[in-house]
């Protein structure tokens, strides 16, 4: 078992280090390909193995810790590198490592002929690798190497092309929005290191099992201790999952391949967020105010990046905009408690949005690199395969039963209608109306109507089988991946059918017993009523949209136009989010770093000392050197004179 756990993620080092040191010189990119997707196809199978192993256990024992090495030993102060799989972690590595996996596969085909072809794939095998160390590790400072590992990975893969242009508010090229991304997480990172030291002062340790431990048995219901620790620690979380304040860096990310959209802006390193909130449950739990506040962070960022992805037309922004919005999601169902609910979507929304995006990248690659979905149209019967996985993906994600994107909402809206009352249910299913009113707008303006792109220099065809292939999968895993969630109330048979939740139960128990959440089998008319309403918000989306974009084509995208107005500006330009960072961070930084830093600091202070010591230092030199006149009776004279005066030292003193 032991073996077994470490050597998950070990495959994808393995893939990263050789594909770094000696990818360039491989001629085939087959091979670079095949080493990379089965690097972490193995780890993926040595999951399931370890699924295998954990389903023997019984319930309360379903927890097994590897420890590798000793890393920091200061008195009683300790810290290993050492993996912890419980159903937690091994969820997060699964869907890792198998949504990987299709994705490795799918950039086989998306990449051919790229010149940085072995690099791209050996930045993938890092991120994979970075990932497992961050989901898999039992304590917060080995998360954290995850968390950084993943952060710089993400910068890599977001200026992989780096010498194409990108528009963006401040934003002139890819490697750009690869710095705005790096940053913007570092401000978010700054808690959690804050956050650490506050944990070492309090518990003397950094493993989770001790922390929430001790902070249950401890710490009261509201504690200023595990207040200022759990904001610090979703301060971070906003960072990575791209919450409000700090969610502007994600849809830039889209500078990057598409693969690198799916997998790391979509599927995986965004969810990072949700991952360490509910690993520390316990705590969060024991701060009110904080999951109050995730609760709020997560509603508004529903509802804010929703609505902006209404008018967007570049097809992986409308994405983008998307993933931020569903994140919202997740971390509002964190906020009141939800935690299983809020995992089990990051579970269905890896299936549906990874397929999304590698549908959108096979729809860009037919399109030679166009991605202006005004620019598309009529695709459909170019490309039936995508647009069946897309259509799919569109209803799922829209939260049309029975695709797995029903199950995960529906938990969510009626544990937030529960936790946060009616208010909190409105503005989630506002925001599943402007989910469905954009999925099926890409469905209208990409796939049907009249083709609004060049057909003469333009073929779009079908992608090759090693992009079709994911796509495929993707689709069925959509389709059938709510049967992980079915609620209660959809199947009564004395069981909890809902097999995710039963298998989550014994790490989120601690956090739901402290929230005073004890699990019911109960049936209640309104969580009938809620499904059938949010259904009817999302269809009601899908109908407006089908009306407007499929039924009309680019006509209703200028009557939307023209409908909202100024609401329309107001969205296209982000709420002004962007602007307003230029205005009020960038611009003052700049002019600090300018005219402070530079002109007075370094020119002024710092290079105005260096000089003046040079200066002096030449003024004396000059002086001294007028002494050097080449004359021999002038060196007699000095030193004679020299001689003359060392004597009369030594007579008078």
């Amino acid at each position: 078992m032991d073996f077994l756990i470490a050597a998950i993620p070990l495959f994808p080092l393995l893939g990263f280090m050789l594909l770094g040191i000696s990818g360039r010189w491989w001629r085939s990119e087959k091979l670079i390909g095949a080493v990379g997707s089965g690097a972490v196809g193995i780890s993926f199978l040595l999951s399931l193995i370890v699924l295998s192993r954990l389903l023997q256990s019984p319930e309360t024992e379903r927890v097994h810790t590897t420890t590798l090495y000793r890393w920091i030993a200061a008195g009683t102060f300790q810290v290993d590198i050492a993996f912890q799989v419980d159903p937690l972690s091994l969820v997060f590595t699964l869907v890792v490592t198998g949504v990987g996996f299709l994705i490795h596969v799918y950039s086989i085909g998306y990449m051919h002929g790229d010149r940085g072809f072995w690099r791209f794939f050996a930045y993938l095998n890092l991120f994979i690798f970075m990932m497992l160390v961050l989901v898999l590790s039992n304590n917060v400072l080995l998360t954290f190497v995850g968390w950084e590992g993943v952060g710089l990975c993400s910068y890599l893969l977001i200026g992989f092309w780096y010498d194409r242009p990108f528009a963006g508010v401040g934003i002139l090229w890819t490697t750009d929005a690869g710095r705005k991304a790096f940053i913007m997480n570092r401000i978010g990172d700054v808690g959690m290191l804050v956050a650490m030291f506050l944990l070492v002062k309090q518990f003397g340790t950094l493993e989770y099992t001790a922390i929430t431990t001790q902070a249950a048995a401890t710490l009261p219901v509201g504690s200023e201790v595990a207040t200022a620790v759990t904001l610090l620690l979703f301060l971070a979380c906003t960072g990575k999952s791209a919450q409000i304040p700090l969610a502007t860096w994600l849809p830039d990310a889209m500078a990057g391949p598409t693969p690198v959209s799916a997998l790391i802006h979509a599927a995986t390193m965004v969810t990072a967020g949700v991952f360490l909130v509910a690993r520390l449950s316990p705590l969060f739990a024991l701060a009110p105010a904080t999951m109050t506040l995730i609760t709020l962070i997560g509603a508004l960022t529903a509802l804010t990046a929703a609505t902006i992805g209404l008018v967007q037309t570049d097809i992986k922004k409308v994405l983008a905009y998307s993933t931020v919005s569903q994140l919202g999601f997740m971390f509002t169902a964190a906020g009141v408690g939800a935690f299983s609910a809020a995992v089990f979507h990051v579970v269905t929304h890896a299936f549906f949005k990874a397929l999304l995006f590698l549908g959108a990248g096979a729809v860009i690659h037919a399109l030679h690199e166009q991605q202006d979905i005004r620019l598309m149209g009529g695709l459909k019967r170019h490309m039936p395969t995508t647009y069946r996985t897309f259509l799919i993906a569109a209803l799922a994600i829209a939260g049309i039963p029975p695709l797995s994107g029903f199950f995960s909402k529906d938990a969510i809206l009626w544990n937030v209608f529960e936790g946060a009352g009616a208010i909190g249910w409105l503005v989630l299913a506002a925001a599943a109306f402007c989910t469905a009113f954009y999925s099926f707008r890409l469905i209208g303006l990409v796939f049907h109507g009249e083709e609004r792109f060049d057909r003469h220099r333009i073929h779009p065809h079908e992608a090759p089988p090693v992009m079709r292939i994911p796509l495929v999968i993707l689709a069925c895993l959509s389709v059938v991946g709510g049967l992980l969630g079915i609620p209660y109330a959809l199947l009564p048979i004395g069981t909890n059918p809902n097999v995710l939740e039963r298998w989550l139960e014994p790490v989120f128990a601690p956090a739901l017993s402290l929230l005073g959440k004890v699990p019911v089998l109960t049936v209640h008319w309104e969580e009938y009523l809620a499904m059938l309403v949010a259904t009817g918000i999302s269809a009601a989306g899908i109908v407006l949209a089908w009306r407007l974009f499929v039924l009309r084509g680019i006509a209703g995208e200028r009557l939307l136009e023209q409908r909202l107005g100024a609401v329309y500006t107001l969205l296209w330009r982000k709420y002004y989010l962007d602007e307003a960072y230029q205005k009020g961070v960038v611009e003052p930084v700049e002019q600090l770093s300018e005219r402070v830093l530079w002109r007075i600091l370094d020119v002024g202070v710092i290079d105005g000392f260096v000089n003046g010591i040079a200066l002096v230092v030449g003024r004396f030199g000059a002086v001294l050197r007028r002494l050097q006149t080449g004359i021999a009776q002038t060196y007699a004279m000095l030193m004679l004179a020299g001689i003359l005066a060392l004597l009369s030292w030594l007579v008078l003193f």
